[in-house]
């Protein structure tokens, strides 16, 4: 499974950002998760969503202002993210595994740079 996320960029306080995660090479994961990583911090993970039926997981820190959701025609996964703070910037990544969990991914993208500041 190859991961591509992309939608990072700069973002003033309160702003929102929408990132995505384009799956390809195989099917043969059952849940996309997103993370991130601020500098000097470890990562953390956010969110994930299962391919087949949807479910969601959210961690703490998303919960109310980011969702989560899929496009199985496209094979995407997206991050909406809204009321972005300074604490939000960091490298964001999709993962992709067989289970579903918040640790342990088999399969990693590249990373997208969120950075949010006025």
């Amino acid at each position: 499974v190859q991961l591509q996320a992309s939608g990072g960029g700069l973002v003033q306080p309160g702003g929102s950002l929408r990132l995505s995660c384009a799956a390809s090479g195989s099917s043969d994961y059952y849940a996309i998760g997103w993370f991130r990583q601020a500098l000097e911090k470890e990562r953390e993970w956010l969110s994930i969503i299962t391919r087949k039926d949807g479910t969601t997981w959210y961690a703490d820190s998303a919960k109310g202002r980011f969702t989560i959701s899929r496009d199985n025609a496209k094979n995407t996964v997206d991050l909406q993210m809204n009321n972005l703070q300074p604490e939000d910037t960091a490298i964001y990544y999709c993962a992709a595994d067989r289970r579903f969990s918040q640790t342990g991914y088999e399969y990693w993208g590249q990373g997208t740079l969120v950075t949010v500041s006025s």
